[in-house]
């Protein structure tokens, strides 16, 4: 590949737009996730720890043990690392001097904080933020004399966690036994089974029945086809056609499903199959082409047969997977445990190929101490990324269940050190499966004389049969994730769902918004319910009528079984739930410290409540893209606009030059005879033409 200075900046910027959108989704969801009376309150991890701080530091490492000394409480401590953590990532989006090695180990120890202590983040951002500190430029660097000669190496690093990415995602598909994605009918009940459905899905819903089939054979195309022939070809059109393949996927599951940072990331590493060549036409003149020698005609000619040869490929096996000529007779783990060993054969040669042309560069940098300090960094910076290459094969060869037996042990010991830090992770191991009976949901009941139960609507999950799915954008509402992945289980595996009834008895305000912020729509705003009860539904969408009018209601639903029997406070068998659950208290609040930074926390938490995540991330956005809107203008508007100045006049020593040379005749006489007479009165001609000329005179 060329020079990756473009994509490496678009890359850095959309690493740091994803850290700002975790950040902040998760600052708004701390009080009623983990505060003092949310559904599990940090205080119980951090108090029951009772160990040294290094010890504390080596099973879990999270700046939440280091809070105490600050005068803060385990609540105001996560508050603390979020707030850190989006205003670093809004400077990193805003200034490119912050989009520095420095600044993005920052975000990933933050980030790494609240990951060993929180539920369901994301590991992709942890390991995408760990590749933007190896791409990201050093500082104290920036002064050498070879800048940004080792891009093409770290940068690599990128378009292999893509590569892995994108194709487990899809091995794992067919690799889970879910007979929807061999019968190409999955996408028909993707459409309303996904986390966080919108209501361009309804609509999707309602397509043929043959579309949605063709639909799941071009994401398997793109998934499984595309990354093998594609990422790493030899071919550059055959790389920039798999960044627009793999872009235009993106954007029909964000506008079907939401902007998750799984697909939000998935984008930003999709710059790496893009070179600087790419954005050449935006930001310099055509050049005029050049006549092409019969080595080069020929090499374009070879890969414009590679590129024909491959989009063939794709084409016929798109056409017999769905007519289903393709029977694998339960032989698809031989087939990925086959493609594996070529594959990690190709990221072999791949990258050896871009550290060789990295060294070629900066062997020829100038002066042997720049030789030596260009060749220095290649070393570092190449065995970091073959480190990183090397430990990523442990979950690589992980997919589908196949053994990493040819793995070394060692190897697999070094990953197992640095598992806890999510340096890498496996993708695709854990497929959910796609609920043929429907989308599973919890429904969460309340009662005052355990008569007349009043349903807890949810703003976030599907709730109502006539309200439309709600846009929530890039924010992640977890406690509606989390009631989605315990529908398809019993309550016994979602210890949580006991600390969520416990708060919603006790009517605690900070829980509460996490389901509603508008109190109006809560049933139990007045006072809380004595009894709660749960039952699981099946939720359809609706279909459109013959005639082709909409139906009123977006959703169907179908009672299921009982999920969560009815308890009250105070209840035997609650009380047993909490202990076995570790929520029974133990510890009691603390009082809220008194120092300036308690305080400052408490009134930005104070201005923070009661705003809902997706408007809190809309403001923010609007704010950053009017940020930007500005800088352009400005940067646009110093610019000089208008012809070029013109040359600047003669001076004077040239003005000087032309009454000499406009009298050739004088010269002429000038010249006497070679003896010293004529000496003499040539250095008196001269003498005379010098003060007659226009700098004497001056």
């Amino acid at each position: 590949m060329g020079d990756v200075r473009v994509p490496r900046q678009l890359f850095l910027r959309g690493v740091a737009v994803a850290y700002l959108c975790a950040f902040a989704s998760l600052y708004i969801q701390i009080p009623g996730l983990y505060g003092d009376e949310g559904i599990l309150p940090a205080r119980l991890l951090v108090a029951g720890e009772q160990k040294p701080l290094l010890q504390q530091l080596q099973e879990s490492p999270s700046l939440l043990w280091l809070v105490p000394s600050l005068g803060l409480g385990p609540q105001q401590g996560l508050e603390l690392i979020c707030l850190l953590g989006a205003l670093l990532s809004l400077g990193a989006v805003l200034l490119g001097a912050l989009r520095d090695s420095l600044a993005y180990l920052c975000l990933w120890i933050l980030y790494l904080s609240l990951y060993t202590v929180s539920l369901s983040l994301d590991s992709l951002l942890l390991e995408v933020g760990f590749l933007a500190f190896l791409v990201a430029p050093c500082g104290l660097l920036r002064s050498s004399t070879s800048p940004g000669l080792h891009d093409p190496v770290t940068f690599w690093l990128t378009r292999w966690l893509l590569f892995r990415l994108v194709l487990c995602t899809g091995l794992s598909k067919l690799a889970s036994s879910d007979p929807c994605w061999w019968d190409l009918t999955a996408l028909s009940r993707y459409y309303e089974t996904q986390a966080s459905p919108t209501p361009l899905a309804w609509y999707a819903h309602q397509l043929p029945d043959w579309l949605s089939r063709l639909g799941a054979v071009c994401v398997m195309a793109s998934e499984i086809a595309v990354p093998l022939l594609m990422f790493f070809a030899p071919v550059r059109g055959l790389r920039i056609c798999g960044f627009y393949i793999q872009v235009f996927l993106q954007l029909c599951l964000v506008l079907l499903g939401g902007c998750s940072l799984t697909h939000l990331l998935s984008v930003v590493l999709s710059f790496s199959l893009l070179d600087d060549d790419c954005f050449s036409g935006c930001t310099h003149q055509k050049k005029k082409p050049k006549s092409k020698t019969w080595s080069q005609f020929l090499l374009s000619c070879l890969a414009l047969l590679v590129k024909l040869a491959v989009y063939v490929l794709i084409l016929l096996g798109t056409i017999k997977l769905f007519k289903l000529e393709i029977n694998w007779d339960g032989s698809f783990l031989i087939f990925v445990s086959l493609i594996q060993a070529p594959t990690i054969w190709v990221g072999v040669l791949s990258l050896t190929w871009e550290a060789v042309v990295t060294m070629l560069r900066c062997a020829c940098v100038r002066g042997i101490m720049g030789k030596l300090c260009a060749l220095t960094q290649w070393a570092i910076f190449t065995a970091t990324t073959v480190a990183v290459f090397t430990l990523s094969l442990v979950p690589y060869t992980a997919v589908a269940g196949v053994s990493a037996g040819k793995i070394f042990r060692e190897v697999q010991n070094a990953y197992g050190a640095v598992e806890k830090y999510q340096l890498v992770s496996a993708y695709g191991i854990q497929h959910r499966m796609v609920p043929p009976a429907g989308r599973p949901e919890v429904i969460i009941e309340g009662s005052g004389d355990k008569k007349t139960w009043k349903e807890l609507s949810f703003m976030h999950k599907p709730s109502s049969v006539s309200e439309a799915p709600p846009v929530l954008g890039p924010h992640k509402p977890r406690l509606d994730w989390l009631l989605w992945e315990a529908a398809r289980a019993d309550y016994q595996h979602s210890h949580w769902f006991t600390g969520l009834v416990q708060q919603l008895l006790l009517g605690k305000q900070d829980v509460l918004r996490l389901l509603q912020v508008d109190e109006a729509q809560y049933p139990f705003r007045v006072s809380p319910p004595a009894f709660l009860r749960a039952s699981v539904y099946h939720y359809h969408f609706t279909q459109t009528g013959q005639d082709g009018n909409q139906p009123r209601e977006w959703w169907k639903r179908l009672y299921v079984r009982e999920f969560f029997p009815a308890v009250h406070l105070g209840d035997p068998v609650l009380e047993e739930l909490l202990q076995e659950a570790g929520l029974k208290e133990k510890f009691p609040v603390l009082p809220i410290s008194d120092t300036p930074l308690a305080q400052a926390l408490s009134v930005l938490r104070g201005h923070a409540r009661g705003h809902s995540g997706p408007l809190v991330l809309l403001t923010l956005f609007t704010t950053v893209a009017s940020i930007l809107l500005l800088k352009d203008l400005v940067s646009r508007s110093r610019t000089p606009k208008g012809p070029k100045p013109k040359s600047k006049p003669a001076t004077s020593e040239h003005k000087s030059k032309k009454p000499r040379e406009a009298h050739p005749e004088a010269s002429e006489k000038n010249r006497g005879p070679s003896g010293r007479g004529g000496r003499k009165e040539g250095l008196e001609e001269r003498r005379i033409d010098s003060d007659r000329s226009p700098r004497k005179r001056k």
